[in-house]
């Protein structure tokens, strides 16, 4: 069974996403921890600004409760707290079906705090491909998150969800117009490289007197300005580029503050008391909450710009009712295609059963009566024997399979088993349903890809 264990901006403020927060060179230390999970088939670590989750696959039904603790653990270990009685009050779990709508809608952008936006896509994207490098994902979860990149893509097709989003940039220009009016006299700083940042930089650079990009990499600093007709500020002069700038948009992957309480009391006494505005977007934050205490100083994080993004929404809530359904649709094929995998291993061990009698008794008589045959009429009782055996097991086979996508075939199956005498099926190692009778199928009888 698929399940979901994580928060987001809807349970949990960003002082505490932050801490679970993990970054492209954390990423394959927290997958290697769930992956040595004994309780997990499959799993994924997803982690932007506004959510930390753990997607996993249950290894057997009954291990959904001890997968679901064995995800709360990792994540209070990767929050630093053993106990992780401190995080409960934030987290959700959803298990089944309600965890296969839940990656639907994430991926769609319907849970994003902006509502439509197509960053999460992509952010999506990279935690199933680092999932895929680190070797957690192998099967049914891989094919679910599959799913839910079509699910995507026919919800900005066939929707005008993403119309008009209003962006993290539009919020941190109309913040800076709020606190500054005309931004023609005022100067930006970029702090980090990152896409967001970039976005809202480039937006606010728009109207601005200057615009300038300070990064720990001067190298990818100096190529971006250049793309953008910007300057490139050295790390180590980060101070000096806070005392020219008015407006800092700060998005980098630092764990720790960048900017300081103390930093900015420096660059406030420097800058005469001139109006400073910070739009944080990055998790964990890159600046210090305590910054916004000071005089004529202004710090918004990603919690603070949900109040101003929830304004653009009610355009894009009447197209909410048609990408819902799109989700509707898409989990119900999903759910299909799995329920089609609980009887897979009785149908396979049924037609392998059959298949071996009659053609045990094939061959029994062709080295009898019949040794006297021909190669080609051998061939020929071979084949006729090869079609009798698939037209009379097509009934019980595609029958098995139409209950199975029903939801109620388990029954059925037991009652196949106990009928054919098949030996008691298993589940896989992968979480999906084996059995030890046989492990082959015909070919025309396999579930659809």
């Amino acid at each position: 069974m698929i399940v979901v264990v994580g928060l987001s901006h809807r349970t949990a403020p960003v002082q505490v996403r932050e801490r679970l927060a993990a970054g492209a060179d954390a990423l394959p230390a927290v997958l290697a921890r769930l992956e040595a999970r004994g309780e997990l088939a499959e799993a994924m670590f997803l982690s932007t600004c506004n959510r930390v989750e753990v997607v996993a696959l249950a290894r057997g039904e009954a291990g959904v409760d001890a997968a679901l603790a064995a995800i709360r653990e990792e994540l209070a270990r990767q929050g630093g707290a053993p106990g992780g009685d401190d995080l409960l009050p934030y987290l959700y779990d959803k298990r089944g079906d309600e965890a296969v709508r839940h990656v639907f809608r994430v991926a769609a952008s319907l849970d994003s705090m902006v509502l439509g936006e197509p960053q999460i896509l992509g952010q999506v994207k990279e935690a199933y491909e680092a999932a895929l490098a680190a070797g957690a994902l192998k099967g049914m979860l891989g094919r679910c998150i599959s799913q839910a990149f079509t699910v995507a893509k026919r919800v900005r097709a066939e929707t005008a969800i993403g119309a008009g989003v209003v962006s993290i940039s539009s919020v941190a220009v109309d913040l800076a117009r709020r606190v500054f009016g005309d931004l023609n006299d005022h100067a930006v700083l970029l702090l980090g490289a990152g896409e967001m940042a970039e976005a809202a930089a480039r937006s606010l650079g728009k109207g601005a007197r200057s615009l300038s990009i300070c990064n720990r990499s001067f190298d990818r600093a100096a190529a971006l300005a250049s793309d953008m007709n910007a300057a490139a500020v050295p790390w180590d002069a980060l101070e000096r580029g806070l005392v020219d700038a008015d407006v800092v948009v700060a998005s980098t992957a630092s764990p720790t503050y960048v900017v300081t309480r103390d930093m900015v009391r420096r660059v406030m006494k420097a800058r005469r008391g001139r109006t400073l505005l910070f739009v944080d977007i990055a998790v964990p934050r890159n600046v210090e909450p305590a910054v916004h205490e000071l005089d004529n100083v202004y710090v918004y994080n990603v919690d603070d710009l949900e109040r101003e993004v929830a304004r653009g929404l009610t355009a894009r809530r009447g197209e909410l009712e048609g990408a819902e359904k799109i989700v509707t649709q898409e989990v119900g094929q999903f759910l299909a295609w799995t329920r089609g995998l609980e009887v897979q291993p009785t149908v396979v061990a049924m037609r392998a059963k059959a298949r071996a009698v009659l053609f045990s008794e094939l061959e029994r008589t062709l080295a009898g009566r019949l040794k006297h045959l021909a190669e080609g009429d051998r061939a020929a009782l071979t084949q006729m024997l090869e079609s009798a055996a698939n037209k009379l097991l097509h009934a019980p086979t595609t029958k098995l399979k139409a209950r199975a996508v029903e939801g109620d075939a388990l029954e059925l199956a037991a009652a196949v088993r106990f009928l054919f005498d098949l030996k008691e099926v298993g589940p896989a190692k992968d979480g999906s349903q084996g059995t030890s009778e046989a492990t082959a199928s015909d070919g025309d009888e396999r579930l659809p890809n």
